[in-house]
């Protein structure tokens, strides 16, 4: 693109995109460089200025001028497919569509990379998956210990709708949990204010909020005890209504019943003998809406210490029912 204007057309895969996103994916520049391009009307849709909050329709036409660096296709890396990230990946896809692929991620390995994280993570492997003109991106995270289902999107267009999904409460979502302590009452709603803060070691957790506070956010979660193993642990199944950083945990805790395995939010309660270590967090099943036809219902069997935990505490798959979702009907 170097030395000259060129004219690009948006696809129907980048339908619904931002502006400034598709720019930068194409263009070398920072915000602030795009918002300039833009307000001296070096880029142009279809042939009028805009700003960079516009959202792009496919067809529409946009102009670029000539930068430095800049590469005509969107996301094209050149990098050859990664055959050892596609070995590991492609045992853990559950579904995949023209829109998504949907992975049973494995508790341990984290979904974005980090200065607290190192190591392996699913975003240093997602080109395995692209076709080579876009790359897939997440459109939600599960914590590094948690495990289950994971949805990423093909293309931008598919992220743009179900990122809107996963903030809205038409993406149903339900995730099993062992805690210590059985919840008292077995069954309910927990509705609470919740922000950023600190525990006891100086690491971050999420802290009781307040209503009115500017940093707090409203966080809303039903939960149905499906099994118990005497007054010690129980099996838990929960639907978050809202999608708050660590939700479930922070719930479980200010109920009384944390989550095992949780080092963020301990229980005081005795922790049972002969389980296994980790969070034992699984990110069950999700109900999908699709622009047309009956919604995608993606489910996540157990595997690794939450398989080996509902062994050793006695509880069965079969308990919850054949659907997971009618447990909150």
């Amino acid at each position: 693109m170097t030395g000259q204007v060129i004219t690009e057309t948006v696809s129907d895969k980048e339908h619904d995109v931002r502006l400034d996103r598709w720019i930068k994916r194409r263009l070398p520049v920072t915000q602030g460089q795009v918002e300039k391009l833009l307000r001296t009307g070096q880029i142009r849709v279809d042939g009028g200025r805009a700003k960079a909050n516009l959202r792009l329709q496919a067809g529409m036409q946009v102009r670029l001028p000539p930068i430095e660096g800049a590469q005509k296709t969107s996301e094209r890396s050149g990098a050859k497919p990664d055959s050892r990230a596609l070995a590991f990946l492609r045992p853990l896809i559950l579904y995949e569509d023209d829109e998504l692929i949907a992975l049973n991620k494995p508790a341990g390995i984290a979904v974005q990379g980090g200065s607290k994280q190192g190591g392996r993570h699913i975003d240093g492997m997602l080109d395995a998956l692209g076709d080579g003109e876009h790359r897939p991106r997440f459109v939600h995270r599960l914590d590094k210990e948690t495990s289950g289902v994971l949805v990423i999107a093909r293309h931008p267009a598919a992220a743009a709708r179900l990122g809107e999904l996963f903030r809205s409460r038409d993406l149903v979502k339900v995730y099993w949990a062992v805690t210590v302590g059985v919840p008292h009452p077995q069954a309910g709603q927990l509705r609470s204010w919740m922000r950023k803060g600190e525990g006891a070691e100086g690491q971050e957790r999420m802290v009781m909020g307040a209503h009115g506070d500017k940093v707090s956010k409203h966080a809303v979660s039903d939960y149905v005890t499906v099994s118990t193993a005497g007054q010690k642990a129980a099996w838990v199944a929960l639907r978050p209504q809202t999608g708050r950083t660590h939700q479930l945990r922070f719930h479980m805790h200010e109920l009384g019943t944390s989550i095992l395995g949780d080092t963020k939010y301990v229980s005081p309660r005795e922790v049972p003998q002969g389980v296994g270590h980790g969070l034992h967090l699984h990110a069950r099943a999700l109900l999908i809406p699709k622009r047309k036809g009956p919604p995608v219902r993606i489910e996540a069997p157990l595997s690794g210490t939450m398989l080996e935990t509902f062994s050793t505490l006695g509880f069965l798959e079969s308990e919850a029912g054949r659907d997971p979702f009618d447990l909150f009907v």
